[in-house]
């Protein structure tokens, strides 16, 4: 997606241009008295009962009123800044988020006050869909459409899911989880790929699945798992109870599992996230894990790439990819790169 028209998305030619990288993300509160303010950005405009607002406030009270996402992000850019500059990739960093400060609005008018030119931009979901993708540029867009002609161009960077860096990360860290496992419950566990669930109708669904079934598959195939022991499942469904959204619930398949004579052993890989969010503690670390407690399932979870060396070599490698106008564009698994410039009915927003 060009987020800018008044100039060609032509890397070759306009790569020297480049003198930035913008991190785009979610966002979350820093204290408690962030949530509530927090929690009603995200919830504007949706018809939402107070009852489950304080619910979901009550998610992030089990931790102290603070989502991680905030640190973690410094954290990858404090890291990516080292890898930039040992590497002589001389790029400012921004940071924005849709639903919290910093606000991708505020962060755009400070590029443009410090003549930032061209930034790239990373968003840190790795899939193609309409949330987790195309709503952060156009929010970007209107950014820069606010700030008028000095706000900075800006040209995303490819969906990264099949980088071969992010799928060596991931095969990284399940084998740190299991490092110390018997090599028989290794082989005996089962797997389960999570992300989170959206609705069907959603533009770029079918696009969203395809490429968790890419990367899943290649990291069943790396890790020598059995057809019959992984499968993909989602999580932190939100929304009407009569929308139709992606199944089958991590839950329900616990629950399966704990029912069957030989799987009582659960290994759940969130591959859907970049880092250790409140979706992944609380959904995953608190409810899941509640639900295997009572299914009588022995479950342990993997910890996201986060900042994992390869995660941050990737997107060295993303960036430095587009500096030099290379045309080459290393994947694994089927499916091939994702294009630089999305087309322009690519995920279009759905219809009011």
């Amino acid at each position: 997606m060009a987020m800018n028209s008044r100039k060609n998305d032509a890397i070759d030619t306009e790569a020297p241009s480049i003198d930035a990288l913008l991190l785009l993300s979610f966002g979350g509160p820093d204290g408690p008295q962030d949530v509530m303010p927090y929690l009603d950005r995200v919830l504007d405009g949706r018809r939402v009962p107070a009852a489950r607002k304080r619910e979901v406030a009550e998610h992030y009270a089990r931790f102290g009123g603070r989502s991680p996402i905030n640190a973690q992000n410094r954290q990858l850019l404090a890291r990516l800044q080292q890898e930039l500059e040992s590497h002589h990739v001389p790029l400012r960093l921004y940071w924005g988020n849709r639903f919290w400060h910093p606000l991708i609005p505020d962060t755009i008018a400070r590029m443009a006050a410090d003549r930032t030119r061209h930034a790239l931009v990373l968003i840190t979901s790795p899939f193609s869909s309409y949330s987790s993708c195309r709503q952060y540029l156009e929010e970007a867009a209107r950014a820069c459409e606010q700030v008028g002609p000095t706000a900075p161009r800006l040209s995303k960077l490819r969906a990264y899911y099949n980088h071969p860096q992010f799928v060596a990360a991931w095969r990284e860290r399940v084998r740190e989880a299991t490092a110390d496992w018997p090599a028989a419950r290794r082989q005996r566990a089962a797997v389960l790929f999570t992300a989170h669930s959206i609705p069907v109708a959603m533009p770029g669904c079918d696009r969203y699945v395809a490429q968790l079934h890419d990367l899943a598959a290649v990291l069943a195939e790396e890790l020598k798992l059995a057809d019959a022991q992984w499968q993909i499942v989602y999580q932190s469904r939100s929304g009407r109870p009569g929308q139709a959204w992606l199944e089958p619930d991590v839950r329900d398949v616990i629950r399966l599992r704990g029912q069957q004579r030989f799987r009582h052993d659960v290994l759940m890989v969130p591959i859907g996230f970049v880092s250790d969010h409140v979706e992944v503690l609380y959904d995953l670390d608190v409810e899941a894990s509640e639900v295997a407690e009572n299914a009588g399932v022995r479950l342990s979870r993997v910890c996201t790439v986060g900042t994992h060396p390869r995660m941050i070599t990737m997107i060295r490698a993303l960036i430095e990819e587009r500096l030099s106008g290379s045309r080459r564009r290393p994947t694994v698994g089927r499916l091939g790169p994702a294009p630089d410039q999305c087309p322009a009915d690519c995920c279009r927003p759905p219809t009011q």
